[in-house]
């Protein structure tokens, strides 16, 4: 088996502050240990189940030089190969390739979820999105790219909102580890991170040995998105050739596939 491991920051457990997860904030460095030590158990999971070929994909922004680059290099766990500074979602070579599944680690839920802790989509200034009209997150957005290469999503893990999230997009299938339970944005009922590390490494040794049926999730074709904006003045980071100006805080894209869609909106 060859796995491809995605790793976000605000679904970890035990983060539950901007603090933890933007460069420069007082308790980064604290989140960049806590990233870490998720991904070395997802790492030692697949390792344990034989898995052939592991690639870890550092996927959060968390601001400037540390954008794509959040985890301790020196703590890693051998046996996997990490990719650092590549831009999210555009880093698709082992889908590419054809590997057989993708984990996502540290998810957290969309936009305006109630109880998703530190939810959003995207960027702060991103109030609502959308594929083909239905309200969409990022589990969706990265699961769509890897359906586009034919890579399904066999495990997520992040807090309670974000596994309630990932099977309603993915199928009562997916494998979900659930890591804390929002009680509000910035507050969560967490387990520890060694029994988060001990459940998502059981859970990954058992993903890659028996690999649920999921399918690789493919929106409909062809495949619109639609962002609607906090404010008027974000559009214009937006506004290019294939990006149509809905009103004065909604942009739109319309493509033959989610990919190209999606290679359109972001721009990257």
């Amino acid at each position: 088996m060859r796995v491809m491991i995605w790793v976000d920051a605000e679904g970890i457990s035990g983060i539950t502050s901007w603090e933890q997860v933007l460069a420069g904030r007082s308790r980064y460095e604290e989140g960049r240990r806590l990233i870490t030590q998720e991904v070395n158990a997802a790492v030692r999971g697949a390792k344990s189940a034989g898995a052939k070929e592991i690639v870890v994909v550092d996927c959060h922004g968390a601001g400037g030089e540390n954008s794509f680059r959040n985890l301790v290099p020196e703590l890693l766990e051998p046996g996997a190969e990490y990719v650092f500074g590549a831009v999210w979602t555009t880093y698709t070579v082992p889908l590419e390739q054809g590997f057989d599944g993708a984990i996502f680690l540290g998810f957290h839920s969309k936009a305006g979820t109630p109880d998703g802790v530190l939810s959003h989509t995207v960027s702060e200034s991103w109030l609502n999105f959308s594929i083909n009209g239905e309200p969409a997150g990022e589990i969706a957005i990265c699961a769509a790219v890897c359906g586009h290469f034919g890579v399904p999503v066999w495990l997520v893990a992040g807090d309670e909102a974000a596994c309630r999230e990932a099977k309603s997009v993915l199928g009562e299938e997916v494998k979900t580890v659930c890591v804390k339970r929002g009680l509000t944005r910035f507050s969560a009922r967490c387990i520890s991170p060694q029994e988060a590390w001990r459940r998502i490494e059981m859970a990954v040794t058992e993903v890659v040995q028996h690999p649920p049926k999921v399918l690789p999730y493919r929106p409909s074709e062809p495949t619109t998105l639609r962002v609607e904006f906090t404010a008027p003045e974000h559009v214009r980071n937006y506004l290019r050739d294939g990006v149509r100006q809905v009103d004065d805080r909604t942009v739109e894209v319309t493509a033959e596939n989610f990919h190209a869609a999606w290679r359109i909106l972001w721009g990257r």
